[in-house]
This record gives structure tokens, C-alpha cells and sequence, in this order.
């Protein structure tokens, strides 16, 4: 079993390979949002099941995504309030989204900012990146970065011994932005009423 250092990983996404890092909720794995098409293959994927794109800043990912100044201006109060955080917004999606991130609705798109110091610090190098949990498609997701260097060899796995931080284990709220509210695709830690409130109380 080979792990790579922090260097190696992100000088690999850069380079367009597949990698695997921890973050907040459960491992991600990750790629160049233009080489997509890997993580599809490594899981086994659907291509109707879209990747999320993570940033290391809200900043990062807002050109990727499209809306009135009013939504805009709601989504970024959504992200002060929870990011970074496990919470994942899927939003109108603007033509910079490469369309292998989502590429049987490339309309839409899911970002979000991790709280996770060594997933944001890959994410400021790499620039944002296609992600999801680390697993074959159907299974649950895998925890353990051992498990992921077994499971995934193609992948560069950053070697745990690099690792500090304890991550949550529990993959990220979903939350779809409708045009006039929320729609939770996947619950988490953060609730429709915990955004709701945010429409309503600026």
C-alpha cells in the first residue's frame, strides 16, 4: 500500500489524477473538474448522479454558479452562516461548469466549502475540485484512508500520518435552491427550518 505526502496529492490533482483527502463530513474523492470522467469509472457511477464541486473559499466557486442579484445575495448570507461546513448547495449552474461534473444535467451544480483545515489548504493549490465520498457506487461510504488506498489503488491516497484532524463520518446536507426556497435532497447536520430562517431574518 503507497500513500502519498501533502505535496505529492496536490501536484497530482494539478496533473489531472485521481487523489483522496479527509475532509469534514467523510473522505472525498476528488479529481480536476475536467477529468470528471475518472471518478465515474473509479465508483462504478451513474453519469446521472452529478459531482459537487469544493472550494477553499465561497469566493472560489461562485463563478460557477448563475442567479438574480437577489438569489446571489441569499446564497452568499447562506454561506457565511454554514460555510465552511457540511452543507452542500446545489444551484443554477453557470456555462464555466465543465459539463463532465454533471453531464446529463449540466444546468445545475452542487458546491461547497469544507471545515476542514488540510481539505481547504489542497483546495486553495488545486482550485476547486470535482468531488464525492470515497466508495463503489451503492456502498457506503468509506471512512478510513487505509480502506481507500485498497480499494481505490489508482488513486493518490495522502497518507494518514499527515492527518490531525477527526472528520464527522457524516456526508454533507443537500439543499437545492428551487427559485423561491429550499428543497432538501440529502439531510444532514444543517435543517430546511436552519435555511429557511435565513430567507427570513437577514
Amino acid at each position: 500500500m503507497t500513500y502519498a505526502t501533502l505535496s505529492e496529492l496536490i501536484a497530482g490533482a494539478i496533473s489531472g489524477q485521481l487523489v483522496s483527502f479527509p475532509t469534514d463530513t467523510v473522505p472525498a474523492l476528488a479529481t480536476r473538474p475536467d477529468r470528471a470522467a475518472l471518478i465515474y469509472t473509479a465508483k462504478q457511477r451513474d453519469v446521472t448522479k452529478p459531482l459537487i464541486l469544493m472550494g477553499a473559499t465561497a469566493e472560489d466557486l461562485w463563478q460557477y454558479a448563475r442567479g438574480s442579484d437577489g438569489e446571489r445575495e441569499l446564497w452568499q448570507r447562506v454561506a457565511r452562516t454554514y460555510w465552511p461546513g457540511p452543507l452542500t448547495l446545489v444551484l443554477p449552474a453557470s456555462d464555466r461548469l465543465p459539463p463532465q461534473v454533471n453531464p446529463t444535467d449540466p444546468t445545475t451544480i452542487g458546491i461547497r466549502v469544507p471545515n476542514s483545515a488540510i481539505a481547504r489548504r489542497i483546495l486553495a493549490q488545486t482550485s476547486p475540485l470535482a468531488t464525492t465520498s470515497a466508495n463503489r457506487s451503492g456502498e457506503p461510504p468509506l471512512s478510513d484512508l487505509s480502506q481507500i488506498a485498497v480499494e481505490f489503488p489508482e488513486a493518490l491516497t495522502l497518507d494518514p500520518a499527515e492527518v490531525t484532524e477527526t472528520p464527522g463520518g457524516v456526508p454533507s446536507t443537500v439543499a437545492k435552491w428551487t427559485g423561491c426556497g429550499w428543497n432538501i435532497l440529502r439531510q444532514g447536520a444543517i435543517s430546511e427550518e436552519q435555511l429557511r430562517a435565513i430567507e427570513t431574518h437577514p
